[in-house]
């Protein structure tokens, strides 16, 4: 939904979500929010909305992915950034999806650049040894998780390293209630469905270049068949920590 907070939980805070373009929604995340009544206020820029100048009225914020580089001069980027530091003043636990985890970093002065190879796929990832990255995805088996993306974040030097991989040195960091995710991990079959169907010259581009980081269509949705119910599984466990630290009112 866009442009207004959803019916459920109107008597609390709604949660604020930033959607940088039209393909980009909340899928999953939308799914989880709606299911227990929580409140939510889409913001897409894609559609002509601005996203709002202030976080007063809101209890938690979620910045979803985009193909544009975080390092774009668009106004919109700006303000999720200064959106996401309000949070951090604040304690309003902020939760970035690809895009959005490289504008928190980016916000906290941290370079984004070339990822050491493009991920697209279910790739797994290596957890930090460490309290936090139990808290945030569990002490089972390494994750499986959705990507794509060709740019990274370094880490920025007040937040814990969560997860890496062999393509991408940071995959998740935390700071405090805020949570900064390479991946995907709101993405449902109909977002990886229509996703896997790109055909544009940069994804084909890549596939040529990175055949193993980079997967093709057949074999994310594949993949997908095998894998997205644990992948959101994960995302429910994710969605519930952000959620905690949030104030109820």
């Amino acid at each position: 939904m866009s442009g207004g907070a959803h019916e459920c939980g109107a008597r609390m805070k709604p949660v604020l979500v930033l959607q940088h373009l039209n393909g980009d929604g909340p899928a999953y995340l939308g799914r989880w929010l709606r299911q227990r009544g929580i409140a939510f206020d889409v913001r897409n820029t894609g559609a002509g909305e601005a996203f709002p100048e202030s976080l007063a009225g809101y209890r938690a914020l979620a910045i979803l992915g985009g193909e544009m580089s975080a390092n774009d001069a668009l106004p919109s980027l700006r303000r999720a950034e200064a959106l996401f530091l309000e949070a951090l003043r604040d304690g309003v636990p902020t939760l970035g999806h690809c895009l959005g985890g490289q504008l928190m970093a980016r916000a906290l002065g941290a370079r984004i650049g070339d990822s050491a190879a493009p991920e697209v796929g279910f790739h797994q990832i290596a957890l930090s040894e460490g309290g936090e990255a139990a808290a945030w995805f569990g002490s089972g088996p390494a994750p499986c998780v959705f990507q794509w993306h060709y740019e990274a974040f370094d880490l920025p030097p007040q937040a814990q390293c969560l997860a890496t991989s062999a393509a991408c040195a940071q995959q998740a960091f935390a700071l405090g209630p805020h949570l900064a995710m390479q991946f995907h991990i709101e993405v449902d079959a109909e977002k990886v469905t229509r996703w896997s169907h790109d055909d544009g010259e940069r994804y084909r581009h890549a596939m040529a270049r990175h055949a193993a980081t980079v997967h093709d269509g057949v074999r994310i949705r594949g993949d997908a068949a095998l894998l997205l119910a644990g992948h959101q599984a994960l995302a429910d466990r994710i969605y519930g920590r952000w959620l905690s630290a949030a104030a109820p009112a």
